[in-house]
């Protein structure tokens, strides 16, 4: 039993790994693969991916609305079951249709498991009295994102593009083993009633709008680095088509971060916290268009990694703490919210670079975005203040 904590976390992690930084993420690096063979189009891979991202914000909006408390783990298994068949199958056909399918299908499972997996972790972490920890588990999204850069160029040299996809589906079909037998909701009404105390630390229940909306925001600017960072730097002079180093310190940033911001938020209060992330990414999503270089892009990269999921993590867990008896709604919407952001965030970028033929103005105009999130905030520090002070004063009466 003592290692039970530990387990269902690891698994939790492995969920994110196989649904989000595979499942999800590994196309920014496979795609100009699978155009250097098949030489289609920039306009049909815009396509497939915003399929993907209308799949996951089908895939959070029915994860929040659908009352899946009872039954979290069976809905989890079978995502996680659709994400690795959808990964195995890109690899079997070349039809652009039926790849719209499959990465639709993949966006709907991802939104699935984020949303399922965080519900059932932060639920069990509350619990242990270790909300800190949330940090650990969504450092899998960076994981996944690592693992998949380390495994893509191999497979591809071994087996081509198809392969690749091939051999990702086989990695996530070895791992999802341990989340089968680790990760299960266990929650129940005692568990419940005690999360509801932890969320005295958190700012009531009637600000949640405004985190909802600045997390919108940041899903609107967020994307648009996290969709074309890799194919700006390639079209630089800087990196001589190693432009995927420029995504593997997205992943490697991204492992530890979520732990810090989780131990900031703990030191500092989640939305402090969460306003410095947010002010942090502005500043590096913009550095490539003030400031042309290597280097450049490099500290984009590594403040970007380092943000866009410790945002999510406090964004989530902080939403969780506001309404711990119904954590998957929260979650969902919060989620859902994200995924609209993530589907104009593409398209206005494409507008700007058309317009003004580089992404300047779409990587400034993002910045801006995600920090006028950033300001909305603001006005939440108060609350964590006064509940800490409460807290405080509590303790020292006992």
């Amino acid at each position: 039993m003592k290692k039970q904590p530990y387990l269902f976390l690891i698994g939790g992690i492995l969920s994110l790994i196989i649904a989000m930084g595979i499942g999800r993420f590994a196309y920014t690096p496979i795609l100009p693969l699978m155009q250097k063979d098949l030489s289609f189009s920039n306009t049909v891979a815009g396509y497939i991916a915003s399929s993907n991202y209308t799949g996951y914000l089908l895939g959070a909006v029915l994860a929040g609305a659908i009352p899946l408390k009872q039954h979290r783990t069976i809905f989890l298994r079978i995502c996680l079951l659709v994400s690795i068949l959808t990964t195995a199958v890109m690899g079997l056909t070349y039809s652009h249709s039926l790849w719209y399918v499959l990465r639709f299908l993949s966006g709907v499972s991802s939104a699935f498991v984020l949303v399922l997996a965080s519900g059932i972790v932060l639920d069990r972490l509350a619990v242990l009295n270790k909300t800190s920890w949330s940090g650990l588990f969504y450092g899998g999204v960076g994981l996944g994102i690592c693992l998949s850069s380390l495994c893509i160029p191999r497979l591809n040299r071994l087996f081509q593009w198809e392969g690749t996809w091939i051999g990702l589906a086989v990695v996530s079909g070895i791992l999802v083993f341990f989340v089968w037998i680790w990760l299960d909701d266990h929650s129940n009404a005692g568990e419940i009633k005690a999360t509801q105390e932890i969320s005295a630390k958190s700012p009531p229940t009637k600000w949640l709008l405004w985190l909802i909306i600045a997390y919108g925001l940041e899903g609107l600017g967020y994307i648009v680095t996290g969709t074309f960072i890799v194919s700006i730097a390639d079209k630089t002079t800087f990196f001589h088509r190693s432009a995927t180093l420029v995504w593997m310190m997205v992943g490697l940033a991204a492992i530890p971060s979520c732990l810090i911001w989780s131990i900031l938020a703990k030191k500092w209060g989640y939305v402090k916290s969460l306003v410095l992330a947010m002010v942090l990414q502005s500043l590096g999503m913009a550095m490539p268009a003030l400031w042309i270089s290597k280097s450049s892009f490099i500290i984009s990269a590594l403040l970007f990694g380092a943000t866009f999921m410790g945002i999510t993590t406090l964004a989530t867990t902080l939403g969780r703490q506001m309404n711990p008896t119904n954590s998957n709604r929260t979650i969902g919407i919060l989620t859902a919210i994200y995924a609209i952001g993530q589907l104009i965030g593409p398209i206005l970028a494409g507008v700007l670079s058309s317009f003004t033929h580089n992404f300047n103005t779409a990587l400034i105009g993002a910045s801006s975005v995600v920090l006028i999130g950033a300001g909305m905030l603001l006005n939440g520090i108060q609350f964590e203040r006064k509940s800490q002070g409460i807290l405080s004063k509590k303790n020292y009466e006992v």
